[in-house]
């Protein structure tokens, strides 16, 4: 358990638990699985008032994802995936289910074609250094048109280039998509990935998209590469970003850094995040983080994770300053 399992962590976030998931349903040209995970996760920080406080985010996600042969070369498929959050409430009203992805296409040989709710393009590239088990990903937010939405056309394919791989991924978010706070006009996001066979790998990748109401594109760009050696994982992220932040009129720009390395059935990671208003000239994230993942097999895992926040007190509140620990246990299924 070396660099596979380095790499199955670093594909975590666009894989979820489909890895582990149970085939419920075949014949001769369609099958059906059922996947997911309980994870509990116990959070310690101290709240605004300097008081520590323990506070619930245990999750449960389930998945369906169901496919069927059309010819030898082509078949349809489709997913479904939903998130129960919990939290320190009693009143269960207060909990919350994220209908994270509902979309269905075709593949191929040429790859694959999905519509509905689903993954942009760029999450690939953050995939790079958002390896820990809760913790990371500080510098790693993306505008809507490349993180995961709805009304989103996209595609994704992977092709062998001599032992060598890349992988390119486009997708297209028609007009209408609303969040709490904003609605979307049309946006697009593109990136791409090209991993050699000696563990080098690195890429690139860009998104637009507009707010109604605002005369400023959202614009956002990507770079990452990591390298791969032995037990050893290393990895970069850096991201510039205009008109994405505070209701669309700042500007950001920052990094990743990310280590791992494999010891038997644990796994070692530590990431440090940045990422600062350029606009306003303040820091936004600023934290170092590392934490421990014990994989007792392929289903059940524990982790530990610490964050060291290292933002100043005039760029932020006490509780957004605090640091925070992490327990966890995860069973995927």
């Amino acid at each position: 358990m070396n660099k596979k399992l380095i790499a199955l962590a670093v594909a975590a976030a666009s894989i979820s638990s489909v890895a582990t998931a149970a085939e419920v349903y075949s014949d001769e040209t369609s099958s059906l699985a059922v996947g997911g995970r309980f994870e509990a996760r116990a959070l310690v920080a101290d709240d605004a008032n300097g008081d520590t406080q323990v506070n619930d985010k245990t999750r449960v996600r389930l998945n369906i994802a169901g496919k069927t042969d059309i010819t030898d070369t082509v078949y349809a498929l489709g997913f479904y995936e939903a998130e129960y959050a919990s939290n320190t409430s009693a009143n269960d009203s207060k909990h919350t289910v994220n209908h994270r992805h509902i979309n269905a296409g075709i593949g191929g040989d040429f790859g694959q074609v999905r519509y509905g709710k689903t993954d942009g393009s760029l999450g690939m590239l953050t995939d790079f250094t958002d390896i820990m088990s809760y913790h990371g990903n500080g510098a790693g937010s993306k505008i809507a048109a490349a993180d995961r939405t709805s009304n989103n056309l996209a595609y994704v394919g992977s092709f062998d280039l001599g032992g060598n791989n890349l992988t390119v991924k486009a997708n297209y978010v028609f007009e209408g998509v609303e969040d709490s706070t904003v609605s979307y006009e049309d946006g697009y996001s593109v990136g791409a990935i090209y991993a050699m066979d000696m563990g080098l790998a690195f890429g690139a990748g860009y998104g637009e998209q507009d707010i109604v109401g605002q005369t400023d594109t959202q614009k956002q760009a990507f770079g990452a590469i990591s390298y791969t050696f032995g037990d050893f994982y290393v990895a970069g992220l850096y991201q510039d970003a205009r008109n994405t932040q505070e209701n669309g009129t700042q500007d950001a720009e920052g990094f990743e850094l990310a280590a791992a390395y494999t010891y038997g059935k644990t796994v070692f990671t530590g990431t440090y995040n940045y990422l600062e208003n350029t606009d306003a000239k303040k820091d936004v994230v600023d934290a170092f983080n590392i934490d421990a993942t014990h994989y007792f097999n392929k289903n059940f895992r524990t982790y530990a994770s610490y964050k060291f926040n290292n933002l100043d007190k005039k760029f932020a509140t006490k509780a957004q300053r605090a640091n925070e620990f992490v327990l966890g246990a995860r069973y995927d299924f």
